[in-house]
Order: structure tokens, then sequence, then C-alpha cells
């Protein structure tokens, strides 16, 4: 079935004029994105040709997503927002807080009875604000809104950073906070700084043992993680035609790594073929109607440097497969040279366990070829070496594979099938051993591979690569096999050569699904009550921010100043964390904890500047807050980089902290820092980071008059006595600023819908 039908043909009926206002006023041809971006302005927006990477933009996406562990947080925020239903078609879906350890059956019943408080609010609410929920099992997130909601030419947010998942179908579709979410769901513009625009165009064709998953790794190691940050990558071109839509979904999957907006391809055959094959052929129908306007125009692609700030290329059909890692997803090595890399760096070479599935990988073509491979190993005599583990990314995924005899396969190899969900991905994964903090390998077709995202274990080196490598190697044992060259000694003693890959793009038989775990919202949620109970340790009710004094800060002491890589996984960090993502006050006893202090070079270890003693980030900050006094985080480069998980920024705000002070910010989580009422701050010369010592007294002055562009300025009080100043820079614009002044946006809403 289609979801949402009138609201697609809506878009559809009004897109091709927008568009046609938009390129006459811009003067000039139009990428897709500026296509999608320019017809989904706000009403309230006044049209203009917008400066890239410069003006601030209100914008009207079409639907809102939300994952379990993200939503809890977003729809307490909606319950004060005081609205009656949603504004827009809006899901909830539960897939993060399944742990992943002994199968699918087992696991999901302990998770039914472990979080069914939590599940049952997320039901209930959803039920009251005409919300649709997808139950415990029924797939991750960007796999169902691909299956289910996903359309050319629309543009979505969701309260996870792989959102970006939906470009795959044409979408502009973009990670998110819960304060961001919150505010769509009532009705609100959504405000995002107009993107810059990367151009990657793709030729050639895949073959062999390459798969989409390859360009995203490539291109992660030529933009890095923060390469795409304040941009959308526009991917175009012959071979962008010749691949699948779920293997472009891979690639926008993945474009969250390197801190992309989002990433997005034009409609093709192969977007209409998945429309028609996941029951939506009414929507094909009318993206038909309309197909030039859900491409960027031809002239744009002919000459791409005029119209794209930066534009790649890369050719398919000499494309090599590549493994990226370890500790970061851009490190970027090409299968061939993997085996001398890992030498080179002491890698361990043993790869103790392979998975696959997840957000990124899981379609039915990733599956099929996959297990092309995994077939090799009782057709050529071997026995797999490492563990295996599956995820698949639906419950019409698992329901069509099983039928279709792929999960038997993957069972013959020692497989262990997993619920269709997070699991080892996001740090579900309850790996037996991993606590004894061990040197290992493991590769994976997920999307990241910090350390400790997975197991926990920091001395994990986690490598990502297509699935059909991960198998490649799980089968071989070891992370230097290469199976366009090696070859692999079966039981018997021979030498045996694996096969490249086949498998089919969508399944022969089409898809099928007894029931694939959705809920409908009731018509009249008035009469449904949402409770939570003050004594639950998993979910907590809401009290507001409080707003901005009127004065600078002043007598500020500092928290942490944090060292190299700090991401979202280590300001607050998922795994078993992952339960408390409904009860800000006990999520934030994680805050930091994985951030590396500095000046000892340790996690979770900070200088209480009250009693002069060490200890633990989060109870030396509650002892700052109980004594009244406020701090300051100091951060490296592309401080946030990662998941789009609020409470990131709700924690240091909840616990105290006034502002954070970087040398570069990940996007959402600088605009979740400034939906919460902090203060985001930026170096203005980054050398100024060594300036502050573990000791200082720190001021903010200009905040009474705060204005956009304007620098603030830092006053640092030595313990020696001596005091120096230095200029720091903001983003805010006015709107921002006024979140800032009244303590969160959620209090402005909150304000606005009282009045009304």
């Amino acid at each position: 079935m289609a979801f949402d039908i009138d609201m697609i043909r809506k878009v559809y009926q009004h897109l091709p004029e927008k568009i046609k206002k938009a390129r006459a006023l811009v003067g000039k041809p139009l990428t897709l994105s500026e296509k999608i971006l320019y017809a989904h302005l706000h009403e309230d927006q006044h049209l203009k040709a917008f400066e890239r990477a410069t003006d601030y933009v209100n914008f009207s996406p079409d639907r809102v997503a939300m994952q379990d562990a993200t939503a809890q947080m977003a729809l307490l925020q909606f319950m004060q927002a005081g609205r009656p239903k949603v504004a827009v078609p809006s899901t909830v879906h539960c897939d993060h807080l399944i742990i992943a350890k002994e199968g699918a059956e087992k696991d999901l019943a302990l998770a039914n009875q472990d979080s069914k408080e939590v599940f049952d609010f997320l039901s209930s609410v959803s039920n009251k604000y005409g919300i649709g929920f997808w139950k415990p099992g029924a797939g991750i997130i960007h796999q169902v809104v691909l299956e289910n909601y996903a359309f050319p030419g629309g543009m979505m947010i969701g309260t996870d950073s792989h959102t970006v998942n939906a470009g795959g179908l044409g979408m502009i579709a973009i990670g998110v906070g819960g304060a961001d979410a919150c505010d769509v769901m009532a009705g609100l513009p959504w405000e995002l700084k107009f993107p810059k625009l990367i151009g990657i165009k793709l030729t050639g064709k895949l073959n062999g043992w390459t798969a989409p998953k390859d360009v995203i790794l490539k291109v992660s190691g030529l933009l890095t993680v923060k390469g795409g940050t304040g941009a959308i990558v526009e991917y175009f071109g012959e071979g962008a035609v010749s691949m699948s839509c779920t293997g472009k979904g891979t690639i926008c999957n993945m474009g969250a790594e390197i801190g992309a907006t989002t990433s997005t391809f034009g409609y093709d055959d192969s977007m209409e073929r998945y429309l028609r094959a996941t029951g939506r052929s009414e929507v094909a129908d009318m993206a038909n109607e309309i197909r030039e306007h859900l491409t960027g125009d031809a002239e744009v692609y002919a000459d791409p440097e005029k119209y794209f700030d930066e534009v790649y290329e890369i050719n398919l059909s000499e494309l090599e497969p590549h493994v990226n890692g370890p500790f970061t997803p851009d490190l970027a090595t090409p299968i061939s040279k993997m085996k001398e890399a890992a030498l080179a760096n002491d890698w361990p070479l043993k790869v103790e366990v392979g998975l696959i599935g997840s957000c990124t990988n899981s379609s039915y073509e990733d599956l099929s070829r996959a297990v092309s491979i995994a077939r090799q190993v009782g057709e050529k005599n071997l026995a797999a070496k490492a563990e295996f583990g599956i995820n698949p990314g639906s419950e019409q995924i698992r329901y069509t594979v099983e039928r279709d005899g792929i999960i038997d396969t993957y069972k013959k190899v020692g497989a262990t099938i997993y619920t269709n969900a997070c699991g080892p991905c996001i740090g579900m994964w309850d790996r037996m051993g991993a606590e004894k903090k061990e040197r290992n390998t493991i590769v994976h077709s997920f999307n990241r591979n910090f350390a400790k995202r997975n197991d926990g274990n920091p001395n994990t080196f986690a490598f990502v690569a297509s699935p059909e490598i991960v198998t490649a190697l799980a089968i071989a044992g070891d992370l230097g096999f290469n199976p366009l060259t090696d070859t692999l000694t079966n039981q018997a003693g021979a030498q045996v050569k694996l096969d490249p890959p086949s498998g089919d793009e969508l399944p022969t038989k089409g898809f099928e699904v007894e029931d694939p775990g959705y809920q409908a919202p009731a018509e009249d949620g008035s009469n449904i009550t949402v409770s939570v109970s003050p004594e639950s340790n998993r979910l907590q009710l809401l009290e507001p921010f409080p707003a901005w004094n009127g004065k600078d800060m002043t007598g500020l002491r500092l928290l942490i100043k944090a060292k190299g890589k700090c991401t979202t996984d280590h300001i607050s960090m998922a795994g078993p964390w992952l339960k408390y993502r409904g009860h800000l006050d006990n999520i934030s006893n994680n805050l930091l904890i994985g951030a590396l202090n500095y000046f000892n070079e340790q996690t979770d270890l900070v200088k209480n500047q009250l009693t002069g003693t060490y200890g633990p980030v989060p109870e030396t900050q509650r002892a700052y807050k109980a004594a009244g006094i406020g701090t300051i985080v100091v951060g490296d480069e592309n401080y946030g980089e990662g998941s789009s998980r609020e409470h990131a920024a709700m924690e240091p705000r909840h616990l105290g902290v006034k502002a954070v002070l970087v040398k570069s910010f990940a996007r959402i989580h600088e605009t979740n820092l400034k939906k919460q009422g902090m203060l985001a701050l930026t170096f203005a010369n980054k050398d100024d980071y060594d300036k502050i010592l573990e000791d200082d007294v720190i001021d903010i002055v200009g905040l009474t008059d705060f204005t956009p562009v304007k620098p603030l300025t830092l006053v640092l009080h030595h313990k020696d006595g001596t005091t120096e100043q230095f200029p720091v820079n903001h983003t805010y614009n006015a709107q921002q600023i006024e979140w800032f002044k009244a303590g969160a946006a959620l209090n402005i809403i909150r304000k606005n819908f009282a009045e009304n």
C-alpha cells in the first residue's frame, strides 16, 4: 500500500510551478537539490536567490520519522507544545532498543519485556497524536522508510543522522534533533542554512566484487569525516543511473559519515522499479508525469563545475572494493592494499566476527549478493573461520529472503539471524567476552566504526565494507584476504577461489510479508491518556529550561577540554545507555564519559576546581550545578560528529553547562545546542585552544549585546593571577538568539501555543 498518497499528490501538483519560479529567480539551470529545496520553502519564507552556506532559510518538510531511542525525547517535547495532532505525516520506529545476543526470537521477546514501558509509551503517544507506529521487530527505521514512505522530490526530516538514506529514492532527507522534529510536527517552519552543493559524477558501471558501498567508502576517503559539512552531495551520471535504488540508498546513508547535510540521486528507472516492487505504483505513475522535475537540469550535469561548489568524478568500472577503518569511517583502503596496511599498522589480521545488515546494507539485493558468497562454503568444501551475524532491515525483507531460501543458506554457514533491528550497529550487542577488552578485529557492512561503537570494547578494531566483502573476509577469517586474487584452502586441502558475487536487484517472486508490524493511529486521540510514572527510571516528563538571566556569563569553570575526536558517542554513549533515552536525568550520568581529557589523556576523569580532586565528568558537573556555578566545555575539530542524538546537547544543558567552545562543529550537534538554549561558540583563532588551562576561571562577555555576526569575547583568569582574552565566533541568527534568551526553542513554542 502507498501511505500518504494525498500528500504526495499535492507535492507533485505544485512542484513544477515552484521550480519554474525558482529557476526564473535564480536565473540559471537548477540542480536536483535546489529544485527540492526551493519547492519546499515555508509559505512565510521570502523567495529569493539564497546564498549558499550563508542564508538561513525556513522550509516545510513533507514528513517526520523518529526511531525509538530519539522519539522518546522528541515526543516528550511535543507533548508540551499543546497541539492535539501532528501537522505533517509522522512515524515512530522501534529498532534501537533490541539487544542482539542469541537470535531474533529470544532477543525480541526479551526486548518486549525489558522495554515494555517505553514501547507502550511510544505506542500510546503515537496513537494519541496521529503518528504511525512500527512495532519492535518491524524493521530498521531507514529501510522501513525507503520501503513505505520515501518518494522522489520529497523533503523529510528524521531524528537519526542516517535519515539521509531516503536520498536513494530521490528525496532531500535530513537528520535532525528532536527539537527540530517537534517544530515540524507542531506545524512550524524548519530552519536550515542553505547548503553548499557537492556534485559527484559517476561514470562506468559496477562489476565483479565492487558494490555501491564501495562508492561511499571511496568518497569518505576523499572528503573525510567533515568534508561534506554544510553541503548536499548530489550524484549523477551514467554510473548513477546504472545502480539499483537500494544501492543508491546505501551511498546516501553513509553520506552522514562525511558530515553531509544529505545526499541524493535524480529519479530514474531503478527508482520506478523499486516503487512498483514495494506496492507504490501510484507514486511511480505520478512521478513519471513530472519526471523532468525530479532530476537536475541537463545543463547542470553537462557542465557541473558551473553549478556545484565542488565536483568529483568516480569511474565505477575501475573502482576497487574498499575496507574502511579502524576507528573512523574515512580511513579508506583498497582491498588490494589491506594486508599491507594491516601489517604496517599492527592491526589484528584474524577476523573474529563478520556482521551484515543494518540500515546501510540490508536490502534484498545486499542479502542475495552476499549469500552467493556464503553458498560457496558448501559448494567448495570450505568452512567459515569467523562468527557471522545478520540483521535484516525489515520484516518484509526477512520474510522474503526466508521464503527464497536465503536465510537457510546463511544458517548453514553458522550465521545467527538477529532481530530486524539495529543491534550491533548501534552498540546493542551483548557480545560474549567483550568485557575482557582484548585486541580483536571485526568486519561489518554498517556505517560507523568509532571506538567502542559496536561492542563497548575500545580494543575492537572494526572495519567497514560491503556485505559481499564482509562475507568473504568472514569465510577466510583473515583481514588481509583479497577475494579478487587470493585462494583459500578447503577441507580437502585444495586451493579454491571464490567466485564474484551475483544476486537480484529485487525479488523475482516479488516482496511478501504476513505482518509488517504497523499500527495505524486512532482517528481521534483526544480521549487517549498518556501517563508517565514519577517513579520510572526509563521515562521522565520534561521541565522547561530556565531563560537567560540577561547578563554576561562570569565565573565559569572548565568542565573538560576534550582532545581529538569527540563524537556524539563520546558525549552521550549509546549501547546500554539507550535504555535511559526517555529519562533526561538518568542518561545525563553518561555525559562526556568517552571524551579524552586534554590534561591527563584519560577518559571520565576531570578536575573538580571546588575540591581539587579528580573524578567522573557527570559527578563533577553535578557538584558544580549544586554549587550554582556554570561551566564550559572546550573541544577540538568537528565536535559532535556522528549521530543526531540531541541528548548530547540536552545533557550538558540539564546539568548546568553554559557554553561549548570548539574549533569546529558538526552541523546537527551545533543546531541541537542552539535549540536547547546553549551557547555554541568557535575559536576565531584555533590556536587559542592552547591557551585554556585546567584551573581557569572563564567569562563570556558581550551577551548583553548579542547580535548576529558580532563575535563575543572570552576572558581567561589563570590560576597565577594573569588574564588574557580573545574573540570567539558564533553562527546565531536573530531567531536563534531568541531561542537562547528564552532558554530553549521549545519555550517559545510553548508560549506561542499558550497565547493562541
